[in-house]
């Protein structure tokens, strides 16, 4: 399994779409900081990555020291870093006054209406909640504003219409639709990532571009395989093709840290999505991340996330039950 795959497996995300908008030229909608907006769409999650998808029509997106992307059908835009952002059926419209965002979405997803009666857009919008580290990592090296079309994809046909199908039961009396719709955002979110690593250019630098890169790729692939193993850089090496001195320098450049620095980082967030979402003891949480003592898996994961497993445990429940 690559190391996408292995990521996305074992590490928990949560997804909604909580606006469904039809909008009719001229418009101009203002998006606030993700920061801001986090704690009213996922109460108690570290970092929320919105996105919007254009279901038909046209418009654009603004962010503020960027040049303005066109969308068309079929887009999917997403903001790695949170940015505050400004959709719009043309540029150098003033944004409609703002709604408080827990009055607009006391029911999910919310139909939005709004406009001047000309040229319509559709779109709707969503978000993905996940650990900060987690983001971090995922979405390091992306640009403010990525887009790609699902529409050329093998899976843009199927993701549309299964949106609109959900959508749809997420407004009928049936159970269950809700969460069909949450679970199509996040397969949306992934597809966009997907589609991004092939179209990116070669000079870019993060996870995404490491993972496609033959040589941190193949290094990747073996760490996020066995993340209990005692790599070695020479061993790494050796699995990835290629000699140590260059595989040292090329996951330094792509994903910006050593590969033994980076299997830490990893080994701890595999831990803390096993400390949060199950009961296993200590003592097998670390043996599973590669630690042979508690007391070294302890002293690595304080260092990461500023107190004790067994501590950071008892505020992650304590989150959950308020």
């Amino acid at each position: 399994m690559d190391a996408l795959s292995e990521t996305l497996r074992v590490v928990r995300l949560v997804g909604a779409i909580f606006i469904k908008g039809r909008f009719t030229a001229p418009w101009c909608y203002q998006s606030p900081h993700a920061d801001s907006a986090a704690p009213v769409l996922e109460p108690g999650a570290e970092r929320v990555v919105i996105f919007h998808m254009i279901t038909e029509g046209e418009c654009f997106v603004e962010i503020e020291g960027e040049a303005p992307v066109r969308l068309t059908a079929g887009d999917v835009v997403v903001f790695p870093q949170g940015h505050a952002h400004r959709m719009t059926s043309e540029l150098g419209l003033p944004p409609a006054k703002p709604a408080r965002l827990d009055e607009l979405l006391k029911r999910r997803p919310r139909e939005l209406a709004y406009g001047g009666g000309g040229h319509m857009t559709r779109l709707v919008c969503g978000y993905l909640a996940c650990d900060s580290r987690l983001a971090r990592m995922l979405l390091a090296g992306l640009p403010p504003v990525v887009r790609v079309n699902v529409r050329g994809s093998n899976a843009g046909t199927w993701l549309e219409a299964s949106l609109r199908y959900a959508l749809a039961e997420a407004r009928s009396p049936r159970p269950g639709g809700a969460g069909v719709l949450a679970k199509l955002s996040e397969v949306l979110f992934i597809e966009v990532l997907r589609l991004y690593m092939n179209e990116q250019a070669d000079d870019r630098t993060g996870w995404l571009a490491g993972v496609r890169d033959r040589v941190v790729g193949g290094a990747l692939n073996a760490l996020h395989k066995r993340p209990a193993h005692a790599w070695t850089l020479e061993e790494l090496a050796r699995e990835a093709g290629t000699s140590r001195s260059v595989l040292a320098e090329r996951f330094q450049q792509l994903v910006g840290t050593s590969p033994m620095q980076y299997l830490t980082q990893w080994r701890m967030l595999l831990a803390a999505n096993m400390l949060a979402r199950s009961n296993a003891p200590l003592a097998r949480i670390a043996e599973d991340v590669g630690y042979q003592t508690d007391t070294a898996f302890s002293r690595a994961f304080r260092r990461e996330y500023g107190a004790p497993p067994a501590a950071w445990r008892r505020g992650q429940a304590a989150q959950q039950v308020r």
